[in-house]
């Protein structure tokens, strides 16, 4: 895998004071420091390039949408974040990806350990079928081989599953395994098997496209509570759910090369209010995507 960096600033947009600080990752506020920088990336499937140059901050302990239409790189951004872009074969990223200090791709990273710091919550689903409720909550320190007692594990368990708001359903079928939950219940699952690691960052890509009107709403319910603990941001074609939930929105789009770009990134009022771009302001009001 190839990086590069390129001269900062050369995309900076010198609107409002709000927005250059969140591309700069200084959000307004005491705390001056983003919990992500992305900075400069760029990301290929092959010979195809997916997304171009982008550059953006995430404010810590806040809830950040990603919009915009289908194929304009949301997915790709935030699998570049957590290095699952480089799972696919023949893919690559070029830019730098920053976790506070830490450069998420220098040289001798382990992805692994990143992905522990940096979790992820997929569009479906996705207990692992075989094991308990109890076991895929476990499975991440397992995983990672770290040795703990059997009484601090069951207090992981039970602290992640009461995170994840899942607790009260499901402290009576922790043995049972987890694809018998309904659709919600396993969503919410999955979130608590992220963040069993303990990550500083949530990556959420449509975590409630497959699921209907009730769980949708116990899930976003989640995510405003969860962001006093962890930074997260979610992907979701939904502006609705966009504006419900988040406190800053990014708006990417793809040219007619087909390359996803950060076009801007503002507070959420304001990207559904008062866009800078018309772009944006076309999107939100339904005249393309």
């Amino acid at each position: 895998m190839r990086q590069r960096i390129r001269p900062e600033g050369q995309r900076m947009s010198a609107r409002a004071t709000t927005v250059a600080a969140a591309q700069t990752g200084r959000p307004e506020g005491p705390d001056a420091h983003a919990a992500v920088r992305i900075e400069h990336v760029s990301a290929w499937y092959g010979t195809r390039q997916a997304i171009d140059d982008v550059t953006l901050g995430i404010p810590p302990h806040t809830v950040t949408a990603i919009i915009g239409p289908s194929g304009c790189g949301k997915s790709t951004l935030i699998r570049c974040v957590d290095r699952m872009h480089e799972v696919t074969p023949g893919a690559r990223v070029e830019g730098t990806v920053r976790l506070g200090e830490v450069d998420l791709y220098a040289p001798g990273s382990d992805p692994v350990l990143v992905r522990s710091m940096v979790g992820m919550v997929f569009q479906k689903p996705n207990p692992f079928p075989t094991m308990s409720v109890y076991d895929n909550v476990a499975a991440g320190p397992r995983l990672r081989g770290e040795r703990v007692s059997r009484g601090d594990l069951d207090d992981l368990v039970e602290r992640n599953l009461r995170r994840a708001a899942l607790w009260d359903e499901v402290k009576g079928k922790l043995g049972r395994s987890g694809a018998t939950l309904s659709g919600g219940q396993q969503q919410r699952l999955c979130i608590a098997r992220a963040l069993a690691t303990d990550p500083a960052v949530l990556l959420m890509d449509e975590p409630c496209s497959a699921l209907d009107p009730i769980a949708t709403y116990r899930i976003e319910e989640l995510i405003r509570e969860l962001a006093a603990e962890v930074t997260i941001v979610i992907v979701t074609h939904n502006m609705q759910q966009a504006s419900r939930v988040s406190e800053w929105t990014a708006f990417m789009l793809a040219g007619d090369d087909g390359i996803g770009r950060l076009v801007e990134l503002d507070r959420t009022e304001q990207i559904f209010t008062k866009p800078s771009d018309p772009r944006t302001e076309a999107y939100i009001t339904g005249r393309f995507g």
